[in-house]
């Protein structure tokens, strides 16, 4: 009778974990532990992408990086936008949640090799990852039925895309690459059809701008762990810590830029659209993101090898450009992604203008690698130092990230 007692009382706990999914878009909440225990095996994926890039510093290695980097992205956003409609934590959902992890670290142990001898290791991670995604919308359209529009769209953009990279095994490689990026621009589209097809399960807009925040922290995190590396590798050479030092400035001001101004900006923007139904807004940001986090990988990448090059001496044209080019298009994304959110265009173009600007004399003039760093890091600290102005002044209204 006790042993029957024990097996009723663990059915019920059983019951009570196993909840159907929900709308959560007009609940107060943030990211979820789980959340952010799966975003850590982001963080070796875009580490071990930054090796790839700091051991091929070409035109080639640069494409590629950033082929594979808009590839991890777009598996983190659509994991993400199915988290911010229907993340309700119960037991099956921290199973798939859990499982596509799994598949996120085989990426990070695959990414290096990715288009080489670990190909049909990073496809079966992707495969792993959208049938994941498909048991997850066909969950919520049987049991949510306002949202069954939207999870259709979805449904229909993760099974193409699955499709697309289950047939990308049995092809020969630049014919696979190609289906690789058919199927991100297919489950890229979905977001926009849903945008104008189903306006009414809008995105949460409380959540949304707290974990894409979260992914610049992650990204930032390799500029740190760049900096601390490449001291080591240089043996604190007296001619790498004044560029490790420039570069800290640097980086800090990336993230001040970013959480005080560009993303807080970006925030005060979805809200003033409000949550009551999906916006035009809401793709700009969303989309906005990508060159803007790429550029924040390229720069951490540029950063470690700088450091370490300027011990030995010498710093080559490649890694200043990582580094300058990354600063010019992460300046032109925060532009861009605020003049397209507020359908409007702001005065604030002659930053990117000049860190371009000092890329182009780079190549021309083959600056001294702690001329261009210093010089950029003093860009970004002007950047933040006239947003503050504007900030204190009511000139530019943000809501804090």
């Amino acid at each position: 009778m006790g042993d029957r007692s024990a097996a009723g009382r663990l059915l019920d706990a059983l019951r009570d974990a196993v909840r159907p999914p929900a709308l959560t878009t007009d609940d107060e909440r943030a990211a979820s532990r789980l959340e952010l225990f799966f975003d850590l095996a982001f963080v070796l994926v875009v580490a071990e992408l930054a090796i790839a890039l700091r051991e091929d510093v070409t035109l080639h290695g640069e494409l590629l990086f950033a082929g594979l980097f808009t590839v991890v992205w777009w598996s983190w956003v659509s994991a993400t936008l199915y988290a911010n409609r229907f993340d309700h934590d119960d037991l099956v959902y921290r199973v798939y949640k859990l499982t596509s992890m799994a598949a996120v670290i085989g990426m990070a142990a695959s990414a290096t090799e990715a288009t080489g001898e670990r190909f049909g290791i990073f496809v079966a991670c992707q495969l792993v990852m959208r049938a994941t995604l498909l048991l997850q919308y066909h969950r919520a359209y049987r049991h949510v039925v306002a949202a069954r529009p939207i999870a259709r769209l979805y449904l229909a953009g993760a099974g193409i895309g699955a499709v697309l990279w289950a047939v990308s095994l049995l092809v020969p490689r630049p014919v696979a690459f190609g289906l690789w990026a058919a199927a991100v621009l297919v489950e890229a589209l979905v977001p926009l059809l849903a945008t104008r097809h189903s306006a009414d399960v809008p995105l949460h807009v409380q959540h949304l701008p707290e974990r894409f925040a979260l992914f610049v922290i992650l990204v930032l995190g390799e500029s740190v762990a760049g900096i601390a590396h490449g001291l080591y590798d240089a043996e604190w050479a007296p001619s790498a810590i004044p560029v490790a030092l420039l570069c800290f400035v640097l980086a800090a001001a990336l993230w001040w830029s970013y959480f005080d101004l560009a993303g807080a900006r970006a925030k005060r923007l979805l809200n003033e659209v409000g949550a009551e139904r999906s916006d035009h807004s809401h793709d700009v940001y969303v989309f906005g993101q990508l060159p803007l986090t790429l550029a924040l990988a390229t720069v951490g990448a540029g950063i470690e090898l700088a450091v370490v090059q300027s011990g030995a001496g010498e710093v080559p044209a490649g890694t200043r450009l990582l580094v300058a080019g990354g600063v010019a298009v992460y300046l032109v994304s925060m532009t861009l992604t605020d003049s397209g959110m507020s359908r409007g265009t702001r005065r604030g173009w002659w930053w990117p203008l000049a860190a371009a600007v000092l890329a182009a004399l780079d190549a021309a003039l083959e600056l001294p690698a702690v001329l261009v760093v210093g010089v950029l890091a003093g860009l970004l600290v002007a950047v933040v130092l006239v947003g503050t102005a504007e900030r204190v002044t009511g000139r530019l209204d943000v809501d804090p990230v």
